[in-house]
């Protein structure tokens, strides 16, 4: 597994709630790889390689930018106005599940494909106490789910 941290806004179209509106969070993003053999030096993937692709990755396209999905053309045609824009059009809203979710099945396959690993996990912390993750199965079966962490008093 790797983590890398990086930070971004977005804000999910038609939510109804406060998530409408322009935000951002500082999100962690866990990185898990699988592989049917091991090198001569006994890994699956040198993490050297997996921090350069995935953080190299993600500071291209999502550090310091702004998420928003593709039918939302009102936060589309307002971030384009501000010069510079970092902006990262998602095909659907940019909720932590579906981040994960484009990190595994869009990303990591061509990311990872000269290393012989596969991404099978994928985790997104938006906050310490919250984090989605999409995840393969050994039937290659997508699963998406999201987690709490805080105590229950």
């Amino acid at each position: 597994m790797r983590r890398i941290k990086f930070c971004a806004g977005h804000r999910l179209f038609k939510h109804g709630g406060k998530c409408e509106h322009f935000h951002g969070h500082n999100y962690v993003a866990d990185f898990f790889v699988t592989g049917d053999t091991q090198d001569s030096v006994g890994r699956v993937m040198d993490f050297a390689d997996l921090k350069a692709k995935c953080k190299g990755w993600l500071d291209e396209n999502w550090d310091h930018s702004f998420l928003v999905s593709d039918q939302d053309e009102n936060a589309i045609t307002a971030l384009k106005m501000v010069k510079p824009c970092r902006l990262f059009v998602m095909p659907y809203n940019p909720t932590a599940e579906n981040m994960a979710k484009y990190l595994l099945e869009e990303v990591c396959p061509v990311l990872l494909k000269e290393f012989g690993g596969i991404a099978n996990r994928v985790r997104i912390w938006e906050t310490d106490e919250s984090f989605a993750e999409a995840a393969i199965d050994e039937h290659d079966r997508l699963t998406v789910s999201s987690y709490d962490t805080a105590e229950v008093s």
